[in-house]
């Protein structure tokens, strides 16, 4: 179902803000990302607002710390409710596998479903010159990405955070139970902004995402309810 597949980033200043989307968007969506943001504005308390909606919650706040720091935010993002909660790949397996481990554990502890974890590889602003110039490395950037998916499936996660560029690539590294969530996903009518790495939400889906998170085509939409439904219809079609 498309509905299942589309995550809509509520990168939005206030609860009110926030609120006011998932009224809207509510026949439509089943999944929304709470970013830095919203996360840093009001805390817990808009997962609160998708938890009484009834809605799925993708906290993308991408801990990246020592693994003691990242165990105690992934704890603490279990604990609240999160479905799916990513931390940056390039942390390291140390602290990739103690995220997936405190996350199991609080899930137990506390007799709810485990939330999915994602490693976060290479984010979709940057592009090949940018991380070429940047990184220091000798690879290349999809082979960077590949490295980093396979680092998080042998740390424990369940799938990563990736362009739509490298979902095949993925796949190949991987395996098809891997979970791919992937932003810089822009239909065609809407304007890439600060994305570089891109493809439509079709292509996405037609290429092996099993999620995509589309934000300021949807949440800067004049109209957000007609711009998600036609989202939807393209990746129906």
């Amino acid at each position: 179902m498309p509905q299942n597949q589309l995550i809509v980033a509520l990168d939005v200043e206030d609860l009110a803000a926030a609120n006011q989307l998932v009224t809207t968007l509510s026949d439509e969506v089943t999944w929304f990302k709470i970013g830095k943001q919203l996360f840093t504005a009001v805390g817990p308390a808009s997962v609160k607002l998708l938890l009484e909606a009834k809605k799925n919650i993708f906290l993308d706040l991408k801990f990246h710390d020592i693994p003691n720091t990242v165990t105690g935010a992934v704890g603490s993002a279990t604990k609240i409710g999160a479905n799916i909660i990513n931390i940056h790949a390039s942390g390291g397996l140390e602290m990739m596998r103690a995220a997936a481990e405190v996350a199991e554990k609080q899930a137990s502890e506390l007799g709810i479903p485990k939330p999915t974890l994602l490693g976060v590889t290479v984010l979709t602003s940057v592009d090949e010159t940018t991380f070429q110039r940047d990184f220091g490395t000798r690879r290349k950037l999809k082979d960077q990405v590949a490295y980093l998916a396979e680092l998080s499936q042998r740390a424990g996660l369940e799938g990563v955070v990736a362009s739509p560029l490298e979902i095949g690539l993925i796949r190949k590294v991987c395996g098809d139970d891997f979970v791919i969530v992937t932003p810089g996903v822009r239909p065609t009518w809407a304007v890439s902004n600060d994305q570089q790495r891109v493809m439509t939400p079709a292509e996405a889906i037609d290429a092996g995402a099993d999620f995509i998170v589309v934000g300021r085509p949807i949440t800067a939409a004049d109209n957000p309810r007609k711009a998600a439904r036609t989202i939807l219809q393209e990746i129906d079609k």
